[in-house]
């Protein structure tokens, strides 16, 4: 499973053309499950997210999808993502915390994002949407934090637009420049590394403060 991922992320663009010469139009439905679980479900935190956008954005500019349409549907399923966490926290999230172990969620995850969440409050909700993990996790904590829900909302939606039209827009003017349609898996990989790595770097840097206690 985890080669067949991989192969997934890498050749994406190949596994994208493929999915919207065979089934068209539902294309559409495909990426809006994909998003909607990358986060929504908190146990799905390792499906795509910046790099599927980035490559939906590129079909659309060669005329494969509608970049209307396609910013809608997937605008809906990220904010309709985030929403059904946070009541997903809202209501079990609580027990979580009480469990050493869980068969389904990483509590380390969930405490790295709890101390994000302390960090930066409400625009944790925002930022986390760049962050691929604590994107996912972020408005289940919210939701286990018992946020405001018109409050978190606000967030929710301001966040999902910038996000889905951040990287959608971004594949749709750059994925089919010259040197990105030559080296797509470069392109692909560069985005999963910079996205990754403000993550990286707060573990790093929790790690660090932690050893030095």
């Amino acid at each position: 499973m985890i080669e067949i991922f991989i192969d997934f992320l890498m050749h994406m663009d190949q596994h994208l053309d493929l999915i919207i010469r065979t089934y068209g139009i539902w294309t559409y439905a495909i990426l809006f499950f994909i998003i909607f679980c990358e986060t929504g479900l908190v146990v799905t935190p390792f499906l795509p997210g910046d790099s599927l956008l980035f490559a939906a954005g590129s079909f659309a500019a060669m005329g494969s999808l509608d970049i209307l349409k396609l910013a809608v549907f997937l605008g809906v399923a990220a904010i309709m993502g985030d929403t059904v966490n946070y009541w997903i926290g809202y209501v079990a999230g609580p027990k979580v915390f009480t469990k050493e172990k869980s068969r389904f969620l990483n509590k380390q995850h969930l405490e790295r994002t709890n101390r994000f969440y302390k960090r930066y409050g409400g625009k944790t909700i925002i930022i986390a949407r760049f962050i691929p993990i604590i994107r996912t996790f972020a408005p289940f904590v919210a939701g286990i934090g018992c946020m405001d829900y018109n409050r978190f909302l606000s967030f929710n939606i301001i966040g999902g637009s910038a996000w889905i039209a951040f990287f959608v827009l971004g594949g749709y003017f750059f994925g089919n420049l010259p040197f990105a349609r030559d080296h797509f898996s470069l392109v692909i990989l560069t985005i999963v590394i910079i996205s990754i790595l403000p993550g990286a770097i707060e573990f790093l840097r929790q790690e660090y403060q932690s050893f030095h206690l």
